[in-house]
């Protein structure tokens, strides 16, 4: 059981009715614990601005939202109400983005049941708290941390801005002084350094190695 925290809500946001079942059954076991579910993420902001909210299990994919948007506005409505999202979604990237958005912790939804209880007792005590596949998926190393950061001249990191800003090719040559040909050069030459595959992901590779 929960222990030194009475009456504690536990809101369930999912719209799968058998997970929030499977919760509620969970959670019932713990005198302490009164579940509040909601299958929409507008219905449980319309509680959360009335109520007390100790613990929110949140998924990511909802109907009406998705979980990442909705733990921000949780946070500005409740900053003390711990969200643990709870959802299939296994990248490590989603990971980053709850956690960026305030999210307290991230369970995968095949955590056992003692690993629920845990990271609910570890949230209400103030922690940062993961299921164990979650924490396995955070100590692994990103693609972007095993990759060295290519090495760009200081004219490719100019044309990488003006890339990133939106610039054309024609524009940039202009602002340069140099001939278009040039300005595509530098280009493809950015593009292979980094492996990308188009403008878009190489502008995302930039801004992982913070060279934007």
């Amino acid at each position: 059981m929960l222990q030194h925290n009475p009456n504690i809500i536990v809101a369930i946001v999912d719209d799968h009715p058998i997970v929030i079942e499977g919760l509620k059954t969970l959670l019932g076991s713990e005198g302490d614990i009164t579940a509040v579910s909601f299958t929409a993420g507008h219905h449980f902001m319309a509680f959360l601005r009335h109520n007390k909210v100790d613990v929110v299990l949140l998924d990511i994919m909802l109907p009406d939202t998705n979980g990442i948007e909705l733990c921000r506005e949780i946070k500005k409505i409740a900053p003390q109400t711990a969200v643990l999202a709870l959802s299939n979604q296994s990248e490590r990237s989603i990971i980053l983005q709850m956690l960026q958005n305030g999210a307290n912790g991230y369970l995968l939804k095949n955590a056992g049941a003692a690993e629920i209880r845990q990271c609910i007792q570890e949230a209400l005590s103030g922690k940062l708290t993961f299921s164990r596949e979650a924490q396995e998926i955070m100590m692994r190393p990103s693609q972007s941390d095993l990759r060295t950061i290519p090495h760009i001249t200081k004219r490719e990191k100019q044309i990488l801005h003006k890339i990133a800003n939106g610039e054309t090719t024609a524009a940039i040559a202009e602002e340069l002084f140099v001939s278009p040909l040039t300005v595509e050069t530098h280009r493809r030459n950015l593009l292979q350094k980094f492996e990308a595959k188009n403008v878009a992901e190489l502008i995302r590779m930039a801004v992982e190695y913070k060279l934007l």
